[in-house]
């Protein structure tokens, strides 16, 4: 069985910006492309790529970035099944923390992937407190 990573939007961003961590996220899709692993980001963790990149720059790179993003072997999942419904929801009121990044941690727990971040400091929380891997 492959192992799953589950990117935050900050790991993309990371990425796309030449930030620290960048490195390493590069190294996961390059891994994907070979067919070694599975990549996963849930579509409202790529929204908010989109809108760091809008706000950052403008609505057209926005759609560059994305139309660049969806070329990579990147599932992109979309909307919420039950179990990450519902985990996002105690997640996010148990620990106070923002939607997206509840949705990612839940998203890491239903699918049993690792998180991917270069947020390690807000989420690292979760590698104790629930079980998830972080990268």
């Amino acid at each position: 069985m492959k192992d799953i990573f589950i990117l935050d939007a900050c790991a993309l961003i990371a990425l796309l910006a030449g930030e620290h961590g960048a490195e390493n996220v590069k190294k996961i899709i390059q891994c994907a492309i070979e067919e070694k692993v599975i990549v996963k980001i849930n579509q409202i963790n790529l929204l908010e790529v989109y809108y760091h990149v809008c706000n950052v720059y403008n609505q057209e790179e926005a759609n560059k970035v994305i139309a660049k993003i969806r070329k990579f072997p990147i599932e992109i999942i979309v909307g919420l099944d039950e179990n990450v419904f519902r985990e996002a929801g105690r997640i996010k009121s148990q620990y106070k923390i923002p939607l997206g990044d509840s949705i990612v941690v839940a998203e890491c727990i239903a699918g049993k992937g690792t998180l991917v971040t270069s947020d390690r400091n807000d989420l690292a929380i979760f590698e104790e407190a629930e079980n998830i891997k972080i990268n």
